[in-house]
């Protein structure tokens, strides 16, 4: 009867301790938010799903919002930033915004420790990425921590205080949410691999039907972004495959 019990507890036991390892990483964030339209339960059941996987099924804040009534960028601006205010005004000193749409892929926990680590070694960071589209990206002395240039996306990021206070109290100005943090020029990483991804769904974005055509049609955002990062990260050997090869096709053609 005894043997049971013990089993049990020892099961319970690696559980917990799986679920704290999961958690560990993001103890360093004091405010999680994560932005949904009130009327897309689907988003936010799915987004509950992910957060589940990655030990924040009871840390995320869901701030729920209207359509705007005539321009859904600036809806979503606004959004965001109320997630903004609200870990301000809670004294947060780092913040995190997910999107409803995230979905987790190459998470893991030590990496999200580890880079956290370097973030508190390094408290000039103004924006943290775990999933985005770059421009560059290169190494840094954490193999978990990539220094980056920003192209786009917004749907898993954190920022310090001090940057989020330069942001959170800005009217809309004509900016898209998803190229909010192309003007820096410095304090931008990224985890390494990227982890957070964008699921497809329905868009609510009606402004821009062929964008989103496009993208599934190069096998959606996850794969995308995959791609991009890659190719930032080999950027130089990537370009020297192809030089290779088109240089042995060339010598081939001449040479028949």
């Amino acid at each position: 009867m005894e043997l049971p019990l013990a089993g049990g507890l020892q099961i319970a036991g690696l559980l917990e301790d799986n679920v704290t390892k999961e958690a560990y990483g993001w103890d360093y964030f004091d405010r999680l938010y994560c932005v949904s339209l009130r009327e897309r339960e689907d988003r936010r059941q799915s987004a509950l799903k992910e957060f589940s996987k990655v030990g924040l099924a009871d840390r995320v804040e869901f701030e729920l919002g209207e359509h705007h009534p005539y321009n859904i960028e600036q809806g979503v601006y606004e959004s965001h930033m109320i997630c903004l205010r609200k870990g301000l005004e809670a004294g947060a000193k780092n913040i995190v915004v997910f999107e409803d749409d995230v979905e987790f892929d190459r998470f893991d926990p030590e990496r999200l420790k580890s880079c956290t680590e370097f973030l508190r070694q390094h408290p000039e960071w103004k924006v943290l990425l775990l999933g985005a589209l770059i421009r560059s990206s290169r190494k840094t002395t954490n193999q978990c921590v990539q220094k980056v240039c920003y192209q786009s996306l917004t749907h898993a990021y954190a920022l310090n205080r001090h940057y989020a206070e330069t942001l959170a109290y800005e009217p809309w100005q004509g900016i898209v949410n998803d190229t909010l943090f192309r003007p820096l020029t410095d304090d931008v990483y990224a985890i390494y691999p990227m982890c957070a991804f964008q699921k497809y769904f329905t868009s609510d974005n009606y402004k821009y039907p062929k964008l989103v055509l496009i993208r599934r049609l190069l096998g959606g955002l996850k794969r995308i972004q995959k791609a991009n990062e890659f190719y930032q990260r080999h950027k130089f050997g990537v370009i020297a495959a192809h030089v290779v090869i088109i240089l042995y096709l060339l010598i081939f053609l001449f040479e028949r």
